[in-house]
């Protein structure tokens, strides 16, 4: 019965899902992203830290949305578990500087008692970073409770066995040329009506969609999911960003890996209009085979390199992405098994001095 329908409701919850999991408004969107990013520059270490790095020198990994769950059958990052584990032994190893974007741990499904006895491995991992003073983790919606609840910090202190602070977004700070970046990190949500902890939210989740989700075992993160034109947040996101001098916006929340504001599928028309002979059969290929709905090429004419997305580390099928900051470059990486094994893979990457910002 439940392969029965599975066949039958997979398509449209996912669909659903897709439709109903996001109402950004974009003035709230615009008021909620500058209101935080003044606060962080004006009052640095209250809702934000502000962190100077050199370029040539520093590296930071950027990872979002584990939603850490109760290894059940809604738990979306069960099959993602040891990709995760494998990257942060590398870039511990490595010595970069670990961003977690939010939404790490699921805590509108599960209490945190339940995420903190199945993701022991995971929080020793990230602890690694904090011992090192190498670590900022940041809220989202779906972990809002490391904001808002007052037993918090002592709930922190039992996985990392430290105080730890949370906060809602972080500002890096380097010198490119002759010219001041600043890279500006928040979950996302902000101006999301469906998705900022409101009640009838959390209910959705909790009540009808998880029981549902671990009954059928479905998870809408797939990787086509991605290879779309960029959700309406995202586009939003990319509109902020691209109206402020000399600023880098990089998110999470949408699951949709953003980089130089454009997701894999714009990525592949931009690849094409420069494209000859074999390597533009090659491209419209790849295109076709993604179904696109559309008549035509979109038109990414005056695109600013302004917006990335770190999109998740809980799809299908096990894969993670994220961004790289590291020897003057900016990355969007995956990490994938191959066999038993996880491997890193760069799937587009930049010089910082090269990006388009205004």
């Amino acid at each position: 019965m439940r392969k029965f329908l599975q066949g039958l409701l997979t398509k449209p919850v996912i669909t659903l899902a897709n439709k109903w999991s996001s109402r950004p408004d974009k003035k709230r969107v615009d008021a909620a992203l500058s209101a935080l990013y003044q606060n962080i520059m004006q009052n640095p270490g209250k809702r934000g830290r502000i962190v100077e790095f050199d370029a040539a020198k520093d590296k930071f990994i950027i990872l979002s949305d584990q939603h850490k769950g109760a290894r059940d059958g809604s738990d979306i990052f069960a099959k993602a578990a040891n990709n995760y584990l494998a990257a942060l032994n590398y870039y511990n190893k490595e010595k970069f500087f670990y961003i977690n974007l939010g939404d790490s741990e699921e805590l509108w499904e599960n209490i945190f008692f339940t995420v903190k006895k199945h993701n022991k491995k995971t929080f020793e991992a990230e602890q690694r970073f904090l011992d090192r003073d190498a670590f900022i983790k940041i809220f989202g919606n779906h972990d809002l409770y490391w904001d808002n609840d007052p037993l918090a910090m002592v709930s922190l202190a039992q996985i990392y066995d430290q105080q730890t602070k949370v906060y809602e977004g972080a500002v890096l700070q380097t010198t490119i040329g002759k010219s001041k970046l600043a890279i500006y990190l928040t979950h996302g949500h902000q101006g999301d009506l469906q998705s900022d902890g409101n009640w009838f939210s959390k209910w959705f989740v909790s009540d009808i969609w998880a029981p549902f989700q671990s009954y059928l075992h479905i998870n809408p993160n797939t990787p086509s999911n991605n290879d779309t034109l960029k959700t309406e947040h995202n586009k939003m996101m990319y509109e902020w960003s691209a109206k402020h001098k000399n600023i880098i916006l990089i998110t999470g929340h949408t699951h949709q890996p953003v980089f130089r504001s454009l997701t894999e599928l714009e990525v592949l028309y931009e690849k094409q209009k420069a494209a000859q002979g074999k390597e533009a059969d090659e491209l419209q290929a790849q295109i076709d085979k993604l179904h696109l709905k559309t008549s035509r090429p979109p038109d990414f004419k005056g695109y600013l390199d302004t917006y990335f997305n770190s999109g998740c580390c809980c799809f299908d099928d096990g894969d993670i992405t994220g961004i790289e900051i590291a020897e003057e470059r900016i990355r969007l990486i995956k990490w994938a098994y191959h066999g038993k094994k996880s491997v890193r893979r760069v799937l587009e990457e930049a010089c910082l001095k090269d990006l388009k910002l205004h």
